[in-house]
Order: structure tokens, then sequence, then C-alpha cells
């Protein structure tokens, strides 16, 4: 270790809050680390889900079939799993571990969890869990995967500092100067191969205050469901203890994702691959074209939400 010289990022030295599990570069990664490691023949997994998850199974050359969601964002049906296979939920921007908990025990060892978008949803014993810190926090990679099978060593260390450019440029110039580096930097991920985190990420991860992010995100939320619930034509039911990624909004109104990013209050498509997946008349391609995703992130407070609120109603 150097001694001296000049000065790096000043970060407090704090614990991960998924401090037992494998750190590792991206979600996907993790996705490839547990088809390795269980060495499955098929997995089912949602249409309604990011393209970059599909990958690792064209990777490895292990089959895939899509199921459909219902208007609770929970599968329609349930596979009767043969020898090999597996089942791969999402839990849909943090509110869905009610589902999780049923899924775990119908499907048992053979689920596998995809928290990308539930950073602080705890990890069921026994049962494969990946997360994805992009997500919830500002830095440029990272994940973590609790698996119950004796991991295989990952040897090489990912580098980060060169994909930091869209979180530099949003503090000095703002996001939208920021954006077309987070989606080049974001482009970046999908190819890398399965990597330890970062030494950059890991104390980026170890210096946040994950306490007053989860309480700033519930505060959020509840704003948002009281000034907006009686609209969403999204109703879903959190169970206590939820910490969201996002409030999911559905209105009538066609163009409100338009009259939302005029106004720079910035929402995601998850996903715009579902456009090709999936017919017009799906719910996924419903849910992709219409849905609004506000944030509730631990950034902003009430002052930005009563925003949002007047924005959509006004």
């Amino acid at each position: 270790m150097e001694i001296g010289g000049y000065f790096e990022l000043e970060l407090p030295r704090g614990e991960h809050y998924h401090n037992t599990g494998i750190r590792l570069n991206t979600a996907r990664s993790c996705i490839e680390y547990v088809l390795r490691l269980r060495s499955y023949r098929k997995v089912y997994i949602p249409y309604f889900t990011c393209e970059t998850a599909v990958q690792p199974f064209k990777l490895l050359g292990v089959d895939y079939e899509f199921y459909t969601i219902d208007s609770k964002l929970e599968p329609v049906t349930l596979p009767a799993l043969k020898d090999g296979e597996a089942f791969l939920y999402t839990n849909y921007f943090g509110l869905k571990q009610d589902c999780v908990e049923r899924l775990a025990m119908h499907f048992g060892e053979r689920l596998i969890v995809d928290n990308a978008q539930a950073f602080y949803a705890e990890p069921i014993p026994g049962i494969d869990t990946f997360y994805s810190a992009r997500k919830f926090f500002g830095v440029p990679d990272g994940a973590y995967l609790y698996c119950t099978k004796e991991p295989d060593p990952v040897p090489e260390q990912d580098i980060s500092y060169q994909r930091m450019s869209h979180l530099l440029k949003r503090v000095d110039m703002g996001a939208e100067s920021g954006y077309s580096d987070f989606r080049h930097n974001d482009d970046l991920l999908a190819g890398l191969p399965i990597m330890r985190m970062s030494r950059l990420t890991e104390r980026l991860l170890g210096s946040i205050d994950y306490q007053s992010a989860k309480e700033a995100r519930r505060s959020n939320y509840k704003l948002l469901e009281k000034g907006l619930g009686r609209y969403n034509k999204l109703v879903l039911t959190p169970p206590d203890g939820t910490v969201p990624m996002v409030y999911p909004f559905m209105a009538d109104d066609a163009n409100l994702k338009q009259k939302l990013i005029g106004n720079k209050i910035f929402v995601a498509t998850y996903w715009p691959n579902v456009f090709e997946w999936c017919a017009k008349n799906t719910w996924e391609y419903t849910l992709a074209e219409q849905g609004c995703f506000l944030p509730v992130d631990q950034r902003y407070g009430k002052c930005e939400m009563e925003r949002i609120i007047d924005t959509i109603l006004g």
C-alpha cells in the first residue's frame, strides 16, 4: 500500500449492506455464475425483464422459456419443473417479496431470485439470489450473489474508473450532460466476463448511509401513494418493510411519460426489448409502454414528490 503522494477521493470507510454476499461486477455475471455452478439445462424467465438477462443463457447454451405475468406482476402459471430445470423470478421494483416467498415455498432451491430491483430485500436461505447496486446508488457497477453451493473462485478483479464519467458529469453539469456517457458505460457492462467487484466500487459501496437511504425511499413512496394512488391503474400492495426502487404509476394519459420528461422528471422504460418480445395486446407490452416509474430515491424528499404529483395532476 502506497504512503503519501496526491490525495484520493475522500470516502468514509463503512460496511457493505450485503456484507456476506459474493461480490461480483454485474447482475448479469451473477446469472452466469449460478448457471455455471448449477449446470441447469433449462430456466423459465419472465418476458418482462431486461434483455441482458438472456445473455448468459445464450453464452452458455442453456435453454430458456419465457413466461407471462399478470397485473400484480406475478406469474400467470407455474411450470412443473423437470430435472435440471429452474425458475427465475424478478422482485419487481422491490415490491414483490411476498411473491418471492411463495415461490420459494413452491420451487425450493430451484428458484432463482432476481433482486436487482430490490436491494434491501432479505435473501431467503437456500435460494440463489442476486442484487445490483447501481439500481439504487451512484456506483458504476457492482452486484452481490447469495448461493448455497460452494462457489468457484473468481481470480480477476474488475476495474471501474473508466465507467465513472456519467456519475462525475452529473455532479458537474447535470443529468442531461452525462446521459450519453451513461448509455455508453451501460453498454460496456453488457460484454463483461464474470469478475470480482472492483476496488473502486467496493470503496463507494462501503461509504453509503444505507439506513437513511432506506427511510427516504419508504417516505417518498408513501407520499406518492397518498397523492396518486387513487389515479393509479397499477394496484400493488407491497408487504410491510418494503424498500422500493421506484413508484410504478399508470394512467390513461398516453403522453404522460413525455410530459414528465419535458418537465425534467426523468423516468425509465422497463424495458424497450419487451416491445420486440411481446405482442401489443399483452400485459407486458402495455406495462412497458404506459408504465411511469417515478423516482423515490434518497436524493429527494417531500418537495420533489410534490412536484411530481403536481406535474401529473396538473
